[in-house]
């Protein structure tokens, strides 16, 4: 799936002449935690979050500061907290520096920019720039939820014990020398070793991933010093 797929579209906006108050009070009326800050061409000029209006002078929760903080801090910084706290227009207080992707973008990269990043939403842009969905954390939980089971159609056991071995010799971290499977009616045994408590989950996870298995019986050991 791309982000196309699932974004939200078209995305609530405001313009950089918004006033803080009418942006708070959108975000409660829409129930939206961000809006997008876009100039008169939809070309995205910053966003604006919950996390931004937490330290509002209107409701008492400036950042405190201590007279050796600031001493620590700088006037620069001090400068900075003040223009966040007391400023009128978003145009004040938005994040310029926005992370956007593309329509075609897959989710999997969507999901690595929301991770590295430490943010909860994507713009999307088109080629010209122009601001044309958004893409949250919910919509890929969304993507999740509505995501459509796959056919259950029970294999013969040779099928299973190949398709699970095939599975595993395409994932680095499977050491499928220290590994055999033998599988009786749907019931995969798992037997050998394995380095790590981590990769005896996915093994096991690969096989309970495949059609027809019934059950999995994880008979695997670490591996002493001399196996290699």
């Amino acid at each position: 799936m791309q982000a196309r797929d699932v974004m939200v579209s078209p995305v609530i906006t405001v313009d950089a002449n918004a006033t803080v108050r009418e942006v708070a009070q959108l975000l409660l009326a829409r129930r939206i935690s961000a809006v997008p800050v876009v100039d008169a061409d939809n070309k995205i000029l910053g966003i604006v979050t919950e996390g931004d209006l937490i330290h509002r002078a209107e409701a008492g929760t400036e950042r405190p500061y201590s007279w050796w903080l600031r001493l620590l801090t700088g006037d620069a910084q001090l400068a900075t907290d003040y223009v966040k706290s007391h400023a009128v227009k978003v145009n004040d207080i938005m994040t310029r520096d926005v992370v956007t992707a593309a329509p075609d973008t897959p989710l999997h990269d969507i999901a690595t920019l929301l991770e590295e990043n430490q943010i909860k939403r994507v713009p999307i842009v088109n080629q010209q720039g122009q601001l044309v969905g958004l893409v949250s954390r919910a919509n890929l939980l969304q993507a999740i939820a509505s995501a459509r089971p796959t056919l259950e159609i029970s294999l013969p056991d040779s099928t299973i014990r190949r398709k699970l071995l095939d599975e595993l010799k395409t994932q680095p971290w499977a050491h499928t020398f220290n590994l055999n499977v033998t599988v009786q009616s749907g019931i995969v045994d798992l037997w050998g070793f394995a380095p790590s408590a981590a990769e005896r989950v996915a093994i096991r996870v690969a096989a309970e991933a495949i059609p027809g298995v019934v059950t999995v019986n994880d008979h695997l050991l670490e591996p002493p010093a001399f196996v290699y």
